[in-house]
C-alpha cells in the first residue's frame, strides 16, 4: 500500500499537497471542494496588518467623533453591529471553515512591523486555527534601510508573534535575502516551526497609452519551481524547521521534486485556479502511480533524498554547476 502521508508543523497529513493561501479559501463551498479533491490542509487567505490598523483607526474615528459637543452627542455613536470589522469577519470565517472541513486549517497573517496587531495570531488560534503562517510580503524600497535592519525587524516580529500563540508558526519568506541559510536559522531560533519558500512578488506593468501603472497577476507554472527547489535542497538538514515548497506545483513530478529536495509539503493554488479541482485529484493519482512504478513505499522515504545535505561545500558545488552550464552553452546559429 503506497503511503502518501507526511507531517508538517506537527500535523499529521494524509498527503503532501496543501492548498496555499488564495481566494479559494474565501468561501466554505470552495474550501470543501479542495478537501474533496484531496488537499491535506488549507492555508486561509491572508489577513493584512494594514486591514487591522485601518479598521482600528476607523472605529476610533466613529467612537470619538462629536463626543465633546453636548450630552446628546452620544447619539453620534454608531451601532457597533453595523460596523462589522474586516478582521472580525476573517476570524468568523476561519472558525466556520474549521467546522466545515476535517483537514487542518492554517491561518495566514501578513505584516512587517511589530505592534498590537500581532495579537490577531492569538485570535486565529482561539478561532480554531491549527497553525499560523506569517506571510512576509514586503519589498524594501528604502535606501536607508539596511539588510541587517530588515532582518532584525523580521526576527523581532517572529518572536513577538510566537509569544502570543501555543500552536505552530510557519514563516513564508521572500527570496530576496542576502544570506538565506543564516537568516533561516535566526528565524527558527526566534520561534519559527516551519519555513515556506517562496512568496511570489507580483510585478506591475506600465500602460503606455494611459501612462498608468497596471497591476498584473500571472499564475505560476512549473518553471517557477526551480528557485524554491534549489533553496530547500540547500536548507534541508541545516535548519531545525519543517520546509514547505510553494510556487510552481502543477504536476506529480513537481511534488516529487519538492519531496526529494527536502520539503514536507508542496503548496499550490495556481494549479487549481487554472485547471480546476480535478487537477488536484489527478496529481495525487499520478503521484501514487509513479511511486508504485519506481518502488517507493512512502513519501517519507524520499524526503530529502536529493538534497545537498551530503555535499561538504554547497557553494563550490553550485559554482561548479554554474561554470559547467556556461561551458556547455552553444551560440545560436
Amino acid at each position: 500500500m503506497t503511503d502518501l502521508s507526511t507531517t508538517y508543523l506537527g500535523l499529521e497529513l494524509k498527503n503532501p499537497i496543501v492548498a496555499s493561501a488564495s481566494p479559494l479559501s474565501k468561501k466554505l463551498e470552495t474550501a470543501k471542494r479542495l478537501e474533496e479533491a484531496g488537499a491535506s490542509a488549507i492555508v486561509v487567505y491572508s489577513l493584512f496588518e494594514e486591514q487591522i490598523i485601518h479598521e482600528s483607526l476607523e472605529l476610533d474615528h466613529y467612537l470619538t467623533r462629536g463626543t465633546n459637543s453636548f450630552a446628546e452627542a452620544q447619539t453620534y455613536l454608531p451601532d457597533i453591529g453595523t460596523y462589522n470589522m474586516g478582521p472580525d469577519r476573517y476570524l468568523d470565517h476561519l472558525s466556520a471553515l474549521k467546522k466545515a472541513v476535517s483537514i487542518p486549517v492554517i491561518g495566514s497573517l501578513n505584516g512587517v512591523s511589530r505592534g498590537g496587531w500581532v495579537s490577531y495570531a492569538r485570535f486565529m488560534q482561539d478561532a480554531g486555527a491549527d497553525a499560523v503562517e506569517l506571510n512576509m510580503y514586503y519589498l524594501s524600497a528604502d535606501p536607508d534601510l539596511s539588510g541587517q535592519e530588515l532582518e532584525d525587524n523580521y526576527v523581532d516580529l517572529i518572536a513577538g508573534v510566537k509569544a502570543r500563540i501555543d500552536i505552530p508558526l510557519a514563516v513564508k519568506l521572500s527570496p530576496f535575502i542576502t544570506a538565506l541559510p543564516n537568516f533561516a536559522r535566526r528565524l527558527v531560533t526566534a520561534g519559527a516551526d516551519g519555513l515556506v519558500l517562496f512568496n511570489r512578488f507580483y510585478q506591475p506593468d506600465f500602460d503606455l497609452e494611459e501612462l498608468e501603472v497596471v497591476r498584473t497577476l500571472e499564475l505560476s507554472d512549473s518553471r517557477d519551481l526551480l528557485l524554491p527547489l534549489r533553496w530547500i535542497s540547500i536548507l534541508y538538514g541545516k535548519v531545525g524547521a519543517d520546509l514547505a515548497l510553494t510556487s510552481g506545483i502543477h504536476t506529480a513530478q513537481d511534488v516529487l521534486k519538492a519531496m526529494m529536495a527536502g520539503a514536507k509539503v508542496a503548496m499550490t493554488a495556481s494549479m487549481v485556479l487554472h485547471d480546476g479541482y480535478k487537477s488536484l485529484t489527478a496529481v495525487l493519482d499520478d503521484l501514487r502511480a509513479w511511486m508504485v512504478e519506481h518502488e517507493y513505499e512512502s513519501i517519507k522515504q524520499m524526503q530529502g533524498s536529493m538534497s545537498q545535505q551530503s555535499v561538504a561545500e554547497p557553494a563550490a558545488f553550485e559554482r561548479s554547476n554554474y561554470i559547467q552550464i556556461l561551458s556547455e552553452f552553444r551560440d545560436l546559429p
